[in-house]
């Protein structure tokens, strides 16, 4: 394995050959062990790359806190949802607030999802529904975080101060809360020492397991802890669970001894094992954040004011505590350390994936295969039970686009997922497809892996105006509307998506 971990860092080839591979937790673990911080980051990076994993950079926004105003709560989502910031759900929070106006906490999970179109996260749910904590829990500064590593569990030891006769109160909605969510966070912290900070890992399984039921992307929250034993035991356990994202917490929580590399590392190993290819924090001091965005790292959750989300990410010990506004702040240090890219992801981005997602269907991404395989990744599981993607009124159905192809070849102008399923499609058909992208990396493997799945013959083009003259018809497979714009100069009359 480390052989071939080190080849991967260099090699586009053997890189997307990993990533079809199984692979175990502890040789992945011990390879990127031997790595020097630069090979992990530039291990971590390719990993992100597409087609091997998710190129997208975004922050996810903890919009609420117990004390909250409900207008402040729902304000705070709509500006969530104009920037395009899917929203981290703190189940107990809106349970707070609902309690205060009278209201179930279900009743506030309605009045947000109503209010914004961007998918909605759920974490601190339990066994019994949204978890429930007393203030000093609720309402807690952020000592940990303030004052530094390290720690192996919540020193207020949060788990046990749960309020079990208020979360039953709860439990008839349980189901409801889950089926208006995209995403639901398990935390798995329990297996890796952090009995005091998450619930029991039988707990998780449940949640995990209703989730599951729904179909919901499953996020699996873990430490850093010592960076290998308890970091193995966060990655098997994520797995078993079925986790589609790892969510990896550095901060007061890392306590390898050499803090940044561990994180690294964690990171890039995380962007091999997860099997929805996506990898946030939901903890991590700034320069945790800083070397992990260079290792792969492609979703950090952020938060506004009194959200405990707010100062966990992007701060150092000494300024880390409620109140921060962390949003703004770590916008900048992704824009930092990824200039002139536009990011993080914005609406319009997530728009143009879920356009792909609903022309595509819900049956046909992951986890779903073509080839060898998934067809895009966690992101768009998430995106289908997202308002964004209900609301959607498309230009052409994918029925429509097959049934526009004249003649026995066909060119496609664009090479990523969305073009996997229209071939797929095609092959029906036709016996030839052209494909062009601007990316050499995508192209082949594209080529590579369509070929692999259909009888039609695939053929790689490095110009979208030789791979329109050779095809019978033309289609620009993006939903980019710059990128589709771009490419109708060269090939104008092609069907477009959007």
């Amino acid at each position: 394995m480390f052989e071939l971990i080190k080849e991967a860092i260099t090699d586009d080839t053997v890189a997307f050959e990993l990533s079809k591979m199984d692979k175990d937790v502890v040789e992945v673990v011990d390879a990127i062990s031997e790595l020097s911080l630069e090979e992990t980051m530039a291990l971590g990076m390719k990993f992100k790359k597409f087609p091997l994993g998710c190129d997208l950079t975004e922050v996810v926004a903890g919009t609420c806190a117990s004390d909250l105003e409900l207008k402040d709560l729902i304000g705070n989502c709509r500006l969530s949802d104009m920037i395009g910031a899917p929203i981290h759900i703190c189940a107990y929070a809106f349970s707070d607030i609902a309690e205060h106006f009278g209201m179930r906490g279900i009743e506030i999970m309605k009045m947000v999802y109503d209010a914004v179109d961007v998918p909605l996260d759920l974490d601190h749910f339990g066994i019994n529904g949204p978890m429930r904590f007393p203030k000093n829990i609720s309402g807690c500064g952020g000592e940990c975080y303030n004052k530094g590593p390290a720690f192996t569990e919540c020193p207020r030891e949060r788990i046990h101060e749960r309020l079990i006769d208020k979360e039953m109160l709860g439990t008839p909605d349980k189901e409801d809360w889950i089926k208006l969510s995209s995403s639901v966070a398990v935390n798995v912290t329990s297996e890796q020492t952090g009995d005091g900070h998450a619930a029991p890992y039988e707990e998780a399984k449940n949640i995990a397991e209703l989730a599951k039921k729904y179909k919901k992307g499953l996020e699996a929250i873990m430490f850093v802890g010592d960076g290998y034993d308890e970091l193995i035991t966060g990655f098997e356990k994520s797995l078993e669970l079925g986790a589609d994202v790892f969510v990896v917490e550095g901060g007061p929580f890392n306590r390898a001894e050499n803090a940044t590399e561990a994180y690294a590392k964690a990171i890039a190993a995380s962007r091999i094992l997860a099997p929805g290819k996506v990898v946030a924090t939901n903890g991590a001091y700034e320069h945790e954040c800083r070397v992990g965005l260079r290792s792969g790292l492609n979703m950090i959750i952020t938060g506004f004011p009194k959200n405990h989300h707010g100062y966990m990410c992007g701060y150092e010990p000494g300024t880390a505590k409620r109140g921060r506004f962390g949003l703004p702040r770590v916008i900048e240090i992704i824009n930092e350390e990824f200039p002139n890219r536009g990011l993080p992801v914005q609406k319009h981005d997530l728009l143009a994936i879920a356009t792909a997602v609903k022309i595509a269907g819900p049956d046909y991404i992951y986890p779903r295969k073509i080839g060898s395989y998934h067809v895009g990744d966690a992101h768009w599981a998430t995106l289908t039970h997202s308002k964004m993607y209900k609301n959607l009124q498309l230009k052409h159905t994918l029925n429509d686009i097959i049934e526009s192809v004249n003649g026995n070849s066909v060119s496609l102008h664009g090479g990523r997922f969305i073009s996997w399923v229209i071939a797929n499609e095609l092959d029906k058909h036709v016996d030839e497809i052209y494909i062009s992208d601007v990316d050499p990396w995508v192209l082949n493997a594209t080529v590579d892996n369509l070929q692999e799945e259909l009888n039609a013959t695939i053929i790689a083009s490095n110009s979208d105006k030789s791979c329109s003259s050779q095809a019978d018809s033309s289609i620009i497979s993006t939903t980019m509307i710059q990128v589709k714009n771009n490419i109708l100069k060269k090939v104008p009359n092609a069907l477009t998506l959007v």
